[in-house]
């Protein structure tokens, strides 16, 4: 099984780029939820069950 933190790295790349006010908009939906992009990274970076999932949509999505 995949790891969250397998996909910080590719993460961190788009989101070190991001205006801070564009980091409170939502990047993607989980479970009808719309996760922020900071959200998703305190989830990533936590390696939750929910940040595992927020990044693999995030690749399916080519978002990072």
């Amino acid at each position: 099984m995949a790891e969250a933190r397998n996909y910080l790295d590719r993460f961190m790349t788009v989101y070190s780029s991001l205006p801070l006010e564009e980091r409170k908009l939502p990047v993607v939906v989980v479970s009808s939820e719309p996760i922020s992009w900071n959200m998703a990274y305190a989830e990533i970076k936590a390696n939750t069950e929910l940040g595992l999932q927020i990044a693999e949509k995030m690749v399916v999505l080519k978002i990072i």
